[in-house]
């Protein structure tokens, strides 16, 4: 299997997993955060719902360098309504969906590079940045499922039933 074909198959299944989430999403409760060294749940739900796209920027460039000014314009910010954050979300599927299908197969051998502070935190070829992306996205939903149970919202089940649903 292509990594093209595999990556496509893990957007499809991790978009789906993230709208069950981004659905539950309370309006009104974007500054609400557990902890006060917490992300607020608004700014969460942003980075969970514009994720996808990291794949996007991955494909097209050749790093995300966070001390450059035009850096802020990936800051996903806080939506107002349910409906917002799914249009956020379905934007950035659209947006990883296409760098995917339009990329070749040598692209994902390529590196890439994540630089902050004046340093590269992470540099490793486009393929395994994309995979660790589906793993760091896995995580942030899973932070926002806590958020959800905290405000009483239902968790929706995603890899498998939660105490709130059964799997379908």
């Amino acid at each position: 299997m292509e990594l093209k074909t595999f990556f496509l198959e893990q957007l499809e299944r991790e978009s789906e997993a993230n709208r069950k989430v981004l659905e539950r999403v309370p309006e009104g409760k974007n500054s609400w955060k557990p902890h006060e060294r917490s992300m607020e749940m608004g700014y969460l739900a942003a980075v969970v719902a514009t994720m996808p796209r990291w794949i996007s920027i991955m494909i097209e460039t050749d790093e995300l360098n966070l001390d450059k000014p035009e850096s802020q314009r990936f800051r996903p910010k806080a939506q107002d309504s349910t409906g917002d954050l799914l249009r956020l979300a379905d934007e950035s599927r659209v947006q990883a969906e296409t760098a995917l299908r339009d990329t070749s197969e040598g692209n994902f051998a390529k590196p890439w590079r994540f630089v902050m502070g004046g340093k590269t935190l992470i540099e490793a070829p486009r393929g395994r940045q994309i995979a660790d992306v589906f793993t760091h996205m896995a995580h942030h939903r899973g932070q926002l499922t806590v958020y959800l149970r905290l405000n009483d919202a239902k968790v929706p089940a995603i890899y498998g039933p939660s105490a709130d649903e059964r799997v379908s």
